[in-house]
């Protein structure tokens, strides 16, 4: 399965020329050089890509505003930054936006290529994994969709992403705390109730394999039992 990587760089030859160099990497790019494209694609529940790499100036959306519109839809989207400015504020406002990584232009494709790597292992390390077993069930992360031979369910992105999450977390106690922090990146009643809605989800999902086991435990988060084949 081959990395999906949204593009968004205004300027053609350099966006020529880093789709070329990735593509070459044996990622998937797609480049989109007017932002309010990407917006489209926002819209759609399979959202196709695994990382962007935005330019931080670009004409009718900048990349600090496109960061915040896909992370309010995608949250914990990983995003690396590139800007021809080497200024401290520019790191600094992207940090705090969210970004796993910052780099100026021009670059070498070769830093960029080992820093989107990285971000990768750090971030989707389980969800590049493209089949996953799942007791009776059957789990194609690319198509987001669940398998069983009584149903066949279409995943949400962040019901995906909770499920990998639990996976990684398999046989364990997980705190709830620690969910949010880390999918919903806020912790307060609004983001506890909507994980509580996802965690319902996840139960009728595998309704049709008792071994599989999704128990809260109060005051603490959940315990996890996924048999895995």
């Amino acid at each position: 399965m081959k990395v999906k990587i949204l593009l968004a760089e205004d300027d053609p030859d350099f966006g020529m020329i880093l789709k070329q160099y990735l593509e070459l990497e044996d990622f998937e790019v797609s480049w989109f050089q007017n932002p309010q494209d990407i917006l489209d694609h926002l819209e759609v529940s399979d959202f196709p890509f695994h990382l962007g790499i935005l330019d931080i100036m670009m004409p009718n959306i900048d990349g600090f505003s496109l960061a915040k519109i896909i992370l309010k839809e995608k949250s914990n989207f990983p995003l690396l930054f590139l800007t021809a400015k080497n200024q401290k504020i520019d790191r600094l406002t992207g940090l705090k936006i969210g970004a796993d990584d910052y780099i100026n232009k021009p670059c070498d494709p070769e830093e960029l290529v080992l820093r989107i790597k990285n971000i990768l292992k750090r971030t989707l390390s389980t969800t590049l994994e493209k089949n996953v077993k799942i007791g009776e069930y059957f789990l194609d992360t690319e198509k987001l969709m669940l398998f069983h031979e009584k149903e066949s369910i279409r995943l949400t992105i962040r019901e995906q992403k909770l499920l990998l999450y639990l996976l990684d977390y398999n046989k364990k106690t997980i705190k709830r705390n620690d969910i949010l922090d880390s999918l919903w990146e806020t912790n307060d009643y609004f983001s506890g109730r909507s994980l509580d809605v996802f965690i319902s989800r996840l139960r009728k999902y595998f309704q049709h394999d008792p071994k599989i086991k999704i128990q809260s435990l109060r005051g603490v988060g959940f315990e996890i039992d996924f048999p895995i084949n």
